[in-house]
């Protein structure tokens, strides 16, 4: 082979060649790059998690991802020790009437379906505050003879037992006996139409905490000192967050709650004034939610002041 044909041989493979050697290396350089993207993808959602963890450390709520909130009649009483508290905190003392109650209301766990967490009525409120209630809390006063009337008719309804009349008065409903009317700080619903079927009782655990490890407030008050107890509010969202990492709230709180004129509900016309002689120390709630916001535990679905 003359020298002549070696050149032109050279001339012609050397840029096919180094087309190659380029092609290549761009795809390694790209697939590199892929590699260190999804690594750097990773390393953020770890570095976010490890943040979040730290964020719940510094809030020592004790949060126990306990997802068993209601109240069974068949692994309650027979595998668990007994509650050495009475009511809100506690079964001590009401046994009776929740043996009562529990032999005839449904067993079952949250929903396996569950996306969303609401106990307010949504109805003319659907734009701001969504259009499901998957479960609503309530306890006698609060109750509306018909809840139909404010949710969808597959709602659970959770009664929060704050005192040991809430129990009597649902089985009295549900047994259909003679009403007892004293013992509430407002006349209850003589005649209750929530289904059977969609009943349930909270374990007193979820308040005790929400309670203790969220708003840090003694759970058996002093001598002549009158007792605290947290709001249906803050419990719902203490309950949120043994299921959920972060909770979006929407109408609740209490941006201006020394503002006796400030309403309590985004529905209806109460305002803080009708909370000033409640047992319920809306300034510490106040406090607890501000410490979940800034933690990032919660997120507002609206700005507020």
């Amino acid at each position: 082979m003359s020298l002549k044909i070696v050149k032109i041989w050279f001339i012609r493979v050397v840029p096919v060649v180094l087309f190659f050697i380029s092609y290549y290396y761009t795809q390694f350089f790209l697939q590199s790059n892929a590699g260190t993207a999804r690594s750097l993808t990773s390393s953020k959602t770890v570095c976010d998690s490890w943040m979040r963890s730290r964020r719940w450390e510094s809030l020592n709520l004790n949060v126990t991802r306990k997802t068993s909130l209601f109240l069974k009649l068949a692994d309650f009483f027979w595998q668990q020790p007994q509650s050495t508290l009475p009511l809100p905190y506690g079964i001590k003392g009401s046994e009776l009437f929740l043996l009562k109650v529990l032999a005839v209301t449904a067993s079952y766990e949250m929903p396996t379906s569950i996306e969303k967490l609401n106990n307010a009525p949504v109805r003319g409120y659907e734009d701001d505050v969504g259009n499901k209630t998957t479960m609503r809390l309530f306890y006698p006063e609060s109750a509306s003879y018909n809840p139909s009337l404010h949710n969808d008719p597959d709602t659970i309804m959770v009664l929060v037992p704050f005192k040991q009349h809430d129990l009597r008065w649902l089985k009295e409903i549900l047994y259909d006996e003679k009403r007892v009317r004293k013992g509430f700080w407002k006349p209850p619903p003589q005649i209750w139409l929530g289904h059977t079927s969609q009943i349930r009782v909270l374990d007193p655990f979820f308040l005790k905490q929400t309670a203790s490890a969220l708003l840090r407030i003694p759970l058996q008050p002093k001598r002549n000192q009158r007792p605290v107890h947290p709001t249906t509010g803050i419990l719902a969202v203490y309950m949120a967050l043994n299921y959920c990492d972060v909770v979006h709230v929407a109408g609740f709180g209490y941006p201006k709650f020394r503002d006796q004129k400030q309403p309590i509900h985004y529905y209806g016309h109460e305002t803080m004034k009708s909370m000033k002689d409640s047992n319920h120390d809306l300034p510490h709630e106040a406090e607890a939610l501000k410490r979940l916001e800034d933690a990032g535990a919660i997120l507002y679905l609206h700005p507020h002041s």
